[in-house]
Order: C-alpha cells, then structure tokens, then sequence
C-alpha cells in the first residue's frame, strides 16, 4: 500500500495540546517543533518543560520537541536606544561570553550558519577587534570588502554576508588600541558596512565586559543575547557576570549554551567529562533563563573550524551539527515569542 509521507504537525494541533500552558510562540520546522512557555517565577521549571516536553511528542507528526520557558512577557521589550547605532537589521543576536577560550566565536558562525540553513538571511559580524578569529573560521582570510557609495560591502561566504577586523588588519598583526579606538572601530563596522537585506545580524562579541561590550550593548538595539560558556566552574563565574551586564542594559537573555560539554573518543565511544557537565544548564536555572543545549569537544568541529568549513554545512548529519541546529531553533523561537 502507497503512502504519501508522514502528517506534519500544525500549529493548531500544538496549541490545541498545550491550551492550559501560556504559549509564547511556536516554530515547526518539518517535524521538529520549538514552543517559548512564559514561565511564572518561583515556578518548577524543570518539570514544566519535562511535561510541556512529553505533550509536544505525543502530537501526531511531532518527531522532535524543545521547550524554552522565559520569565519575560512579550510587552517587556527593550525600547530602542535614543541617539544609538542604527543598523538597517531588524534582528541583532549578541553571541557573548564572560571570558575567552570558550569557543563563542565558533558557537556563533555555526548559529549563523543554522540560522541561514532555516531559509534566514544572515549577517556576521566579528566584533572581536583584538582577536578576530571569523575570516579562518568562514574560509575567507586574504579578502577584502569592496567599498561601494562610501560604504564597505560585506564579504560573502557560505552564504553569509561576513564584515570583521581581520579583513582589514594583517591576521599576525597585534592591535594596540586604547579604549576610544576600538569603540570608534566597532561604531564603523556597524554603521558604514552595507547590512540591508538581512533579516538578522549575528554578532560575535569581544569576550569579557569592558567598554567595547558595553558600546554594543547600549547603542546597538540588540534583540537579544546568547551566553556561551563551558562547564567549568571559573567559565560559569564570567558567563554570570557578562549575563547580567546584558540585564542592567536591557538586552534580553535568549539562553546559554555550554560548550565543550563532553568528549567522547573516536575510538571506544568513551564519554568524559573534562571540564565537569551540566554547570551551564544549572546556571541557567539558577538565573532563570533557557539553557539552549550542549555541544561537545569534538575534533571535527575543531578542525573544521581551522580549514573555513563550519561543520553545521559540511557534515549537518552529525550529531554536532545537528546540535547546532537545535540550538538555532529555539533561538529563533524565542525571537519570535
């Protein structure tokens, strides 16, 4: 007997199930589905979305099911800064982290590139100005932006329209910048690089929370932030600390990712935990925010970073790609919320 494929859930089959929970917002991506639940405080997290969770999977054509639960409503949006950065996006995601070493910078290309996956057009900017890392992660170091009308014209790869420092500056080359400077620079990578016609710009933050984190901050009107950090316990310290400078500005909390979360060997499937597991998703309980999921220490990812080849697009059948994607979905979701 002929079949014509499997029913896809609709957004009404969800909302019918979940009538008793307040539904921020829902995406179905083919059988994958992402709901945003705001969440009361003082509320059992844990087990609302374990529930929420459970009910999503037991909808028919309902194969995958993430549930990130926000404390913050939907009229509590930040309000534009007055006399800040107008960037012609309409969507801005900061990718930050307490301090270096955490693998922000490629958490952050990997977003974009799911994001794109999603049918999105996306801007990357590297903001990094010390460090910037996206020219070899993106594939595209030794280029250089065109300039068009006074205006500098991204760099264009994987389907991403890319602008960073490294383009401009030798890769070897220290920057020994004061403060104003590199304020000045991140003011002119904003404003003057051509950004029409994305639907969101993907920032790749500078690690810590000096002066360059706060201009961002303050003058750009960010949608939202997404905090990495690894398991481990001075990593989770910073991460708190650069969540809750996004707070006092106003910047909403989409969620935290814990990277390099665990290794598992190529050849015996060994797990460890390196650098402990499951601190990123404490911490995020913790601060009441939605843990977004993990991703591993993996020596492909590395690698694939190193050669400009971002595994989300080279190999979107692992499981790390894959996580990847997961993590995009439920950023994605929660902006729509």
């Amino acid at each position: 007997m002929l079949g014509f494929g499997k029913r896809k859930p609709s957004e009404d089959d969800i909302r019918a199930q979940l009538a008793d929970v307040p539904v921020q917002s829902v995406l179905i991506d083919g059988h994958a589905v992402s709901v945003v639940i705001l969440a009361e405080d003082g509320a059992p997290h844990e087990t609302l979305r374990l529930d929420v969770e459970k009910r999503l999977l037991s909808v028919k054509g309902v194969e995958r099911a993430s549930v990130i639960l926000t404390a913050e409503k939907q009229a509590a949006a930040k309000k534009k800064p007055s006399g800040g950065i107008e960037v012609p996006v309409k969507t801005i995601i900061a990718v930050a982290s307490g301090k270096g070493g955490v693998g922000k910078s490629t958490v952050a290309i990997n977003i974009a590139c799911a994001l794109s996956r999603m049918g999105m057009h996306v801007g990357l900017l590297d903001a990094d100005i010390y460090g910037p890392s996206q020219p070899r992660m993106a594939g595209v170091r030794g280029q250089k932006p065109a300039r068009e009308n006074e205006r500098i014209i991204p760099v264009e790869a994987h389907g991403l329209k890319i602008m960073s420092m490294g383009f401009l500056v030798d890769e070897a080359a220290p920057m020994i910048w004061r403060g104003p400077m590199i304020q000045s620079a991140l003011k002119q990578l904003l404003k003057d690089v051509a950004w029409e016609g994305c639907d969101v710009l993907i920032i790749d933050m500078p690690p810590g929370t000096g002066d360059a984190q706060l201009t961002l901050a303050q003058q750009v009107d960010v949608s939202g932030a997404v905090i990495v950090s690894t398991p481990q316990d001075i990593a989770l310290i910073d991460a708190k600390k650069g969540l809750e400078m996004f707070r006092k500005v106003g910047v909403p909390i989409l969620g935290i990712v814990e990277n390099m979360s665990y290794f598992c060997c190529p050849s015996c499937g060994h797990r460890a935990e390196i650098f402990g597991h499951g601190g990123a998703r404490e911490e995020a309980m913790a601060a009441n925010v939605p843990f977004l999921g993990e991703i591993a220490l993996d020596g492909d990812i590395r690698k694939l970073s190193d050669a400009g080849t971002p595994i989300v697009l080279e190999r979107p059948d692992s499981e790390q790609a894959k996580a990847f994607m997961a993590i995009a979905e439920k950023v994605a979701a929660s902006l729509r919320a």
